[in-house]
């Protein structure tokens, strides 16, 4: 695969913040907040129609469970570029992984929200569980990534060494 990436790791002429990804990376980044955002916007859709027969708990869990198997879906073939069956119950499992995390933290976001504010309305209901749900998909990309990356063997390149050079302990006090 190139990415057009120098001897060192960077890209040529790159500045700012993100220089020191590669184009790889970058594009995994883009892609997997574009599937977030639809998938963020299929549990809202979700969880507020289940939630007028369901309870919050319960709406939750099945607007989990739903979104985050299409999302491992759509971000396996598209953010990571994986097709076939190599790795697919690997990369499904570090999705549920994922999405016992985000199980947890919404399910806290909720329980803390009753005791906090026990009279909260639907809208602040749903805005405290995108905002766990955006902390939670960070975890996402890291397992989906690191799963998939092991699967096909893929490894980073280790990092660069530093430009200058520094004394040991013991030459730093002779002299």
């Amino acid at each position: 695969m190139n990415d057009n990436r120098a001897p060192h790791g960077l890209r040529p002429g790159a500045s700012g913040p993100l220089a020191h990804l590669s184009r790889a990376a970058t594009k995994q980044i883009g892609s997997f907040a574009a599937i977030g955002v639809v998938s963020t916007a299929a549990y809202v859709g979700l969880y507020a129609a289940l939630r007028n027969l369901l309870p919050a708990a319960a709406a939750n869990v099945v607007a989990l469970v739903i979104t985050a198997v299409a999302n491992t879906a759509a971000n396996r073939r598209l953010t990571f570029d994986v097709r076939g069956r190599d790795g697919l119950a690997r990369h499904h499992v570090a999705g549920l992984v994922a999405l016992a995390v985000a199980l947890v933290m919404t399910s806290a976001s909720l329980a803390t929200l009753g005791v906090v504010a026990p009279r909260h309305g639907r809208v602040t209901e749903i805005t405290v569980l995108v905002a766990a749900n955006a902390a939670a998909t960070l975890v996402r990309f890291l397992l989906l990534r690191l799963a998939i990356e092991r699967a096909s063997g893929v490894r980073r390149p280790a990092e660069p060494a530093p430009a200058f050079a520094t004394l040991s302990t013991s030459e730093r006090t002779r002299g």
